[in-house]
């Protein structure tokens, strides 16, 4: 086997245990995913099977989409409701709708986010959150990320639900770049509303144009695997890949990239890429490569070669 599924991610399950999972269930031992996902959030989780597992880098980077619930009313140490409170529970009032408008448009565009002490984020070598397990915590340097959309999807007429401690919930979109924690754009969120707050429920709905629509559950992989069809719905390496630009090779091109040859290419063909495109090279509509543009030489350097050398 080999190509990606689109998984959608049960709660309670880390991105190890459905890579585990996934490979018990098809017997391929080469299983990996393109990016993780928190354990109790849902959704989108891509994984990669067989000589598609050297893929990843060019996947990892793909923008997200999520929808989450937001409470107000108090904050937690993990930023989700896994956490334990770290404030004292405030009754909302009833936000104007400007002012929730307000501290959406505070958060869109390129802004600076603090990774979280429970996250798998590494520095030094540790994993934060086992850090934090131990009561410890660091300064952590913060990065930038891009927010192209955070928005209220709840309905008009109850933009916020309340709840029965007097806290209240909001349900919003996300969209964002790689590497974006969503927890963290909660808690700011409250911040600008001035109360704690944390996330509920946190769905990936989209992972670059991998939709949870295509998603399958780990029990219907479980069927199908079961009766021999789950090759039927693996997604080709390069239609996973369909995002990147494309170069068909000839018979002697195709010699040469399996080789680990350069691509000598026009300037002309390249639609103006940029130093350092990844480019898919196919051989009869399969791909067999994927090579990175040097603008310099005007050659496609083979950096990831996947078809077998005849």
């Amino acid at each position: 086997m080999n190509g990606a599924l689109i998984i959608d991610k049960p709660a309670g399950m880390t991105s190890h245990d459905v890579v585990a999972r996934v490979r018990k269930t098809i017997g391929e031992r080469r299983v990996g995913h393109t990016g993780t996902l928190d354990p109790f959030a849902t959704g989108v989780l891509v994984i990669l099977v067989g000589r598609a597992t050297r893929l990843a880098q060019f996947l990892r980077g793909a923008e997200k989409e999520y929808e989450a619930i937001i409470r107000l009313g108090y904050a937690t140490d993990t930023a989700d409701a896994t956490g334990r409170s770290t404030t004292e529970t405030q009754r909302c009032t009833e936000f104007h709708r400007e002012a929730i408008e307000a501290a959406f448009a505070s958060l869109r565009g390129e802004i600076e986010q603090t990774p979280p002490m429970y996250s798998a984020k590494k520095v030094a070598g540790q994993k934060l959150y086992e850090l934090a397990r131990r009561g410890e915590e660091i300064e952590r340097k913060p990065i930038r990320v891009a927010i192209s959309r955070f928005e209220s999807i709840s309905p008009d007429d109850g933009l916020l639900k309340q709840n029965y401690d007097g806290t209240r919930d909001l349900k919003v979109r996300v969209v964002c770049s790689a590497g974006t924690y969503v927890r963290t754009l909660a808690e700011d969120f409250g911040k600008r509303l001035g109360i704690g707050a944390h996330l509920v429920e946190l769905r990936r709905t989209r992972a670059g144009h991998f939709k949870i629509a295509d998603a399958i559950t780990l029990e219907r992989l479980t069927e199908l695997s079961q009766s021999d069809s789950a090759s039927q719905i693996l997604i080709s390496p390069d239609a996973a890949l369909s995002h990147l630009p494309s170069v068909q090779l000839t018979a002697d091109d195709l010699r040469r990239t399996l080789h680990g040859i350069d691509l000598r290419i026009e300037a002309s063909a390249t639609f103006n890429w940029s130093d350092g495109q990844p480019v898919r090279l196919g051989d009869a509509g399969e791909l067999a490569a994927v090579g990175i543009y040097d603008q310099n030489r005007e050659v496609i350097h083979p950096q990831v070669v996947i078809k077998d050398k005849a």
